[in-house]
């Protein structure tokens, strides 16, 4: 027998489908919120890592920067302490300096030269004094310039002045001061040498007159040789060969005289 199904068929099942769409709609919807919920969570640990590297690196900038400003302070004691330790090295340099300069200026003075006034500014020197004649003052100045502890005379004036007899001009120079044990400037000495190495060298101040001293030296034996000359005439030579032999004469002569003594006590014992 044949089934006729009066029900409305086609609305329950457009229901149906209806039913299945949005029970699919809602599973879509769940997991495109739980997928847009992992993506925030995900971004956002992505986000607080580097605010936390951030935050790191901000802290270490300002410790490096505490320890910036802390170098830079010790840079600053350091620098101190350099130029007070110059200092000190400068004066304890400069201790035996007035000693070696007053020492100079009596050693490098020339004859019919007068030092009045010495007055010193840093390492400048200036020197008021009175000469016989020009050349003087040329002489003292090329003694200065080979002095250790002075150097580069500059003369500033010269002028002829009757005030004092003898010593008519009076002069004004200045003179750089050098200190022989300071290392740089025995450098600079040391590559100025080196630049210009076949420059003779400066003419020692001194020698004129360690020639003069050795002339009268030389003259006193020719002054003796006279007087061996009238004692010895055939030749001064001879002389001294015939006073050699004469000393030991005296010797021979004072044992004669011994043996002589004894035998006297002798002839007295016998009577």
């Amino acid at each position: 027998m044949a089934k006729i199904n009066l029900l409305p068929w086609r609305a329950e099942r457009r229901k149906q489908r209806q039913q299945e769409f949005l029970t699919m709609l809602g599973v879509a919807s769940a997991a495109a919120v739980l997928i847009s919920l992992l993506i925030v969570m995900y971004y956002n640990g992505q986000i607080d890592g580097q605010n936390n590297r951030n935050q790191y690196l901000t802290d270490q900038i300002t410790s490096l920067d505490k320890q910036i400003a802390e170098i830079a302070e010790l840079d600053k004691k350091k620098a101190g302490l350099l130029r007070r330790k110059q200092v000190i090295e400068e004066l304890q340099a400069s201790r035996s300096q007035m000693v070696h300069l007053f020492d100079e200026l009596a050693r490098t003075i020339a004859d019919g030269t007068q030092i009045t006034s010495i007055q010193q500014n840093g390492a400048e020197m200036t020197l008021l004094g009175r000469a016989q004649s020009n050349a003087r003052v040329s002489t003292y100045m090329r003694n200065l310039d080979v002095s250790g502890w002075m150097g580069d005379p500059d003369l500033s004036i010269i002028e002829l002045r009757g005030t004092e007899p003898g010593l008519p001009n009076e002069f004004s120079l200045k003179v750089k001061l050098k200190n022989p044990n300071d290392p740089a400037q025995a450098a600079a000495a040391a590559a100025a040498a080196a630049q210009d190495p076949a420059a003779p060298p400066p003419p020692d101040p001194l020698a004129p007159a360690a020639t003069d001293a050795t002339a009268p030296a030389a003259a006193a034996p020719a002054a003796t040789d006279p007087a061996a000359a009238p004692g010895a005439s055939p030749a001064t030579g001879t002389a001294p060969a015939t006073t050699a032999p004469a000393t030991p004469a005296p010797a021979t002569a004072t044992p004669a005289p011994a043996p002589t003594t004894p035998p006297a006590p002798a002839a007295g014992g016998q009577p």
